[in-house]
């Protein structure tokens, strides 16, 4: 079996269309379904299956995919990394991350990296969940990997700081008028904006254990499915969020606020290979703008 195959059938898993996949590689549509046949020849069965709407894997088929796609992504980070020993200036970057830290965290970063390093184009792949970047990454969709430090990984992994947890709220809230850091015991009573991506820390989600060792349950207002959401509702005043800090502080008519046992969460800048080149390059720059004290 060839790289070429390969490349050939994430395409069409990713754009669900024999189609589409044929455009996006360039190729006539015979082709690229000449290869996929040849590609299910050679490991013995079929691969793809054709729905009612678009395409689907076969249980052989979701076997086979993701080693496929380690493959191909390791073959591109292989030429890019290339490319970077030898001093090239263009190509692409890809950057896999949590949506909070690209909202919060990377416009300033990806603004300075544009008018240093022009020629190299960024590519993010945003997730919702730590287990979705781990995994995503471990599939190969990037070159580096920038969110909460992973236990137990397989590469290199540079510390880039911590990451502050702050209570917001809104300005005009009596809670920011106040010099001294939040107690949580004060604010038994106050409702509270809740995440679906909140995490989940030894099977307990993490508000829900941090005010069950102040000594009461949070009372929620209004569930939400992302954090941005979520800090953006409690700006308005449906509550109070724990949220990070970053993604609140430039805000109109937000406060984020201290509590008396502060809330940090280790980040770090995490691959499958050592960071050379252009990789190293902007992960410099994310400890130089993001976590300047670290």
């Amino acid at each position: 079996m060839s790289l070429r195959q390969m490349e050939y059938l994430v395409a069409v898993v990713e754009e669900e269309s024999f189609t589409r996949a044929a455009e996006t590689l360039n190729v006539t549509q015979s082709a690229l379904s000449h290869q996929i046949k040849a590609l299910e020849r050679e490991v013995g069965g079929p691969l793809l299956e054709r729905l009612p709407r678009g395409i689907g894997l076969t249980p052989m088929g979701r076997a086979f995919l993701p080693h496929a796609e380690l493959a191909v992504r390791s073959a591109g980070q292989a030429r890019r990394a290339a490319k970077a020993a030898a001093g090239a200036v263009g190509g692409e970057l890809h950057i896999a991350t949590l949506h909070a830290v690209a909202v919060g965290v990377l416009p300033a970063v990806c603004a300075r990296w544009r008018r240093e390093f022009p020629g190299v184009r960024l590519r993010l792949h945003e997730y919702a969940t730590t287990e979705e970047l781990r995994d995503h990454m471990e599939r190969g969709v990037a070159d580096i990997a920038l969110g909460p430090r992973p236990d137990a990984w397989h590469g290199p992994v540079v510390p880039l700081g911590d990451e502050e947890i702050g209570l917001v709220t809104s300005a005009d809230d009596p809670l920011a008028a106040g010099a001294e850091p939040v107690r949580l015991a004060d604010i038994a009573d106050r409702m509270w904006v809740r995440c679906a991506l909140e995490p989940v820390v030894q099977g307990q989600r993490w508000l829900d254990r941090v005010c069950a060792e102040a000594g009461f349950t949070p009372r929620t207002a209004l569930w939400t499915e992302h954090s941005s959401t979520a800090v953006r509702m409690a700006v308005a005043g449906v509550g109070l969020v724990a949220a990070p800090a970053h993604m609140a502080r430039d805000l109109p008519g937000a406060a984020v606020l201290a509590v008396d046992r502060p809330w940090r969460r280790p980040h770090a800048a995490f691959s499958r290979v050592e960071l050379t080149g252009m990789a190293a390059a902007f992960v410099a720059l994310c400890r130089e703008l993001a976590f300047p004290d670290t």
